[in-house]
């Protein structure tokens, strides 16, 4: 049985742009992470053991987006992608990186990013 996991609208803060003027403090970035695994396990047993943790999964992409300071949105949705995918467990995923008020006349600019297993 495929589940999918959804963790929507993080907001945190990271060093990203390719200005100077972008990389003098830290802004605002929105991710979104979609993930699919097989949950026979997990609805099985009802136990965390056998899920992919989400709460874990989110401590780790906040530490590591918030000491990231990439020039590229691509870099950064990549970068998260790679901590998703390291659960093996993960037979897919996509990462979305919205940087608000990127443009004067659009509410953000986002890039996503998506890996599958073989």
């Amino acid at each position: 049985m495929n589940i999918i996991i959804h963790i929507k609208n993080l907001r945190l803060k990271a060093v990203f742009g390719v200005n100077d003027w972008e990389r003098e403090s830290k802004q605002d970035v929105v991710i979104n992470v979609e993930l699919e695994f097989d949950g026979t396990d997990a609805v099985k047993t009802d136990s965390v053991e056998h899920t992919v943790d989400y709460h874990t999964l989110t401590e780790k992409i906040v530490t590591a987006v918030e000491q990231s300071e990439f020039y590229l949105l691509e870099s950064l949705a990549n970068h998260v992608l790679h901590i998703v995918m390291q659960d093996q467990r993960v037979k897919k995923a996509r990462v979305e990186v919205d940087k608000p008020q990127a443009l004067e006349l659009a509410d953000s600019v986002s890039v996503s990013c998506s890996a599958e297993r073989l």
